[in-house]
């Protein structure tokens, strides 16, 4: 029987830490709801929002079949879902600490978002790699080529990002960093995705590439 229980164990694990990221973002919600800030009632509403949707559909729908089911893989993967929701929770916090006022990103210590952006180019890069192995599975692609395309695809939505918000410091007061600040989040992306790479090379988590 223990060739059954690991497998148990293990699902229960990334069930708990979803839930428990989930928990931890609804207790940001009640913090943002007292301190009457109206942009992380938003921000915290759809990251719960999201996090259910996500184990709704594990549980209630199967993946579709034929490319769609490709291009969806990861939203019904249980692993890269409890990375993606380690990330919405720690982000969320950041952003506003549970029961308290500080605010990480925007005034008490604007280096914060290193953390996200090492824990968001992680979790971008598996979930793009995700699909790349399926299209590799489905015959798209060589799987020699997997990482290569993954990283061609990853630079050009982290510098789309940062070009998106340097776009968008006009409309948004609270958004303005230098060309400095711009490099450096880029080097944690890509400390977040090499990290991603380690996991899936060495650990075969959330998923392997050699399957």
């Amino acid at each position: 029987m223990n060739f059954l229980v690991l497998p148990v164990m293990r699902y229960n694990r990334e069930l708990s830490i979803i839930v428990a990221s989930t928990g931890l973002i609804f207790l940001g919600f009640i913090t943002a709801v007292h301190n009457h800030r109206s942009d992380h009632i938003v921000r915290t509403s759809w990251a719960m929002g999201l996090l259910i949707a996500l184990l709704l559909l594990h549980f209630k729908a199967p993946r579709p079949e034929g490319l769609w089911g490709v291009f969806l893989s990861p939203f019904f993967d249980i692993k890269t879902v409890t990375i993606l929701a380690i990330f919405l929770g720690v982000h969320v916090s950041l952003v506003n600490v549970p029961f308290t006022s500080y605010d990480f990103f925007h005034r008490d210590w604007t280096n914060a978002d290193m953390i996200s952006h090492f824990l968001g180019g992680m979790i971008v890069w598996l979930m793009i790699t995700e699909v790349l192995k399926g299209l590799s599975d489905e015959g798209f692609i060589p799987r020699e080529k997997v990482i290569l395309y993954s990283f061609i695809a990853f630079y050009a939505i982290a510098v789309g990002w940062e070009i998106a918000e340097k776009l968008s410091e006009t409309e948004i007061s609270f958004i303005h960093e230098t060309l400095a600040n711009k490099f450096r989040d880029i080097i944690m992306d890509t400390l977040g995705a090499l990290t991603g790479v380690w996991m899936v090379r060495k650990k075969n988590y959330p998923y392997s590439l050699e399957d």
